[in-house]
């Protein structure tokens, strides 16, 4: 499938944390579940799994195609189950970092997600990417209320 830029769903925001401090929050399962997900399974390397169950329902799996350290993650992303309208690697989702004087612009961009999923994706990025602002510059975000909500 070819993508154009109308196809992309993107979130950006600037963390007050290096590249080195926000990295590992997408390849270090502890950091992970700080801002996103009730468990994860992680092998933050090409071909290696990316899975994080959300709230015992929803959960998402693909695999790391690219691992940059302190600068960019992509893995490929989709929902379990057998009615998923995103199956498990049939989208992906891209992650630079970029230093921004002391902080770091954390840009991701999420590619391949057929047209009705669109916006729900965004919402889920935006409720991310606000908790990983957070976390990444050493606060704590909560309870994530979506964990909880097996929606």
């Amino acid at each position: 499938m070819a993508t154009t830029e109308s196809d992309a769903v993107e979130r950006e925001v600037r963390i007050d944390a290096s590249p080195e401090d926000i990295f590992p929050f997408f390849i270090d399962a502890a950091k992970m579940v700080r801002w996103q997900g009730r468990s994860v399974s992680l092998d933050p390397r090409s071909g290696g799994v990316y899975r994080v169950d959300v709230n015992g329902t929803n959960i998402a799996r693909g695999e790391y195609v690219e691992v940059t350290p302190n600068s960019r993650v992509v893995f490929s992303w989709g929902w379990e189950g057998e009615d998923s309208a995103v199956p498990p690697g049939s989208s992906r989702v891209e992650i630079t970092l970029t230093p921004d004087g002391d902080g770091t612009i954390v840009r991701l961009r999420h590619t391949g997600l057929p047209e009705d999923q669109r916006d729900a994706h965004l919402e889920g990025w935006t409720h991310y990417i606000d908790r990983l602002a957070v976390a990444g510059a050493g606060g704590d975000p909560g309870p994530d209320p979506w964990a909880a909500s097996g929606e």
